[in-house]
């Protein structure tokens, strides 16, 4: 199957379940989360830029001082993809990268 061919509703909940800090808005998947400061956001969002670049997938990002929020889905495909749970987990990386 292809990264960008569309999940069912059980798969979408099977990927959901390994990604607590998500949940589910309609065709997105979106979290929100606080880095330590401004400066630690802004590498948040830089380290997720180059993942999502080299993914050719590219995430809706909301920055308000140290608070980012995220939403995934492919347009293309209608909904969500393998490729919104990978890059979530390249999300989820980014912000371990800071918090640690």
């Amino acid at each position: 199957m292809s990264s960008r061919a569309r999940l069912t509703e059980d798969e979408i909940t099977a990927a959901l379940a390994g990604r607590p800090e998500w949940s589910r808005d309609g065709d997105s998947i979106v979290r929100t989360a606080d880095a330590p400061d401004f400066p630690a956001a802004i590498r948040v969002v830089a380290a997720v830029a180059e993942a999502a670049e080299a993914m050719d997938h590219h995430p809706d990002i909301d920055i308000r001082w140290r608070t980012l929020h995220f939403a995934l889905s492919t347009h293309s495909a209608g909904g969500l993809t393998a490729l919104d749970f990978a890059l979530a987990g390249r999300i989820d990386e980014a912000f371990r990268a800071e918090a640690g």
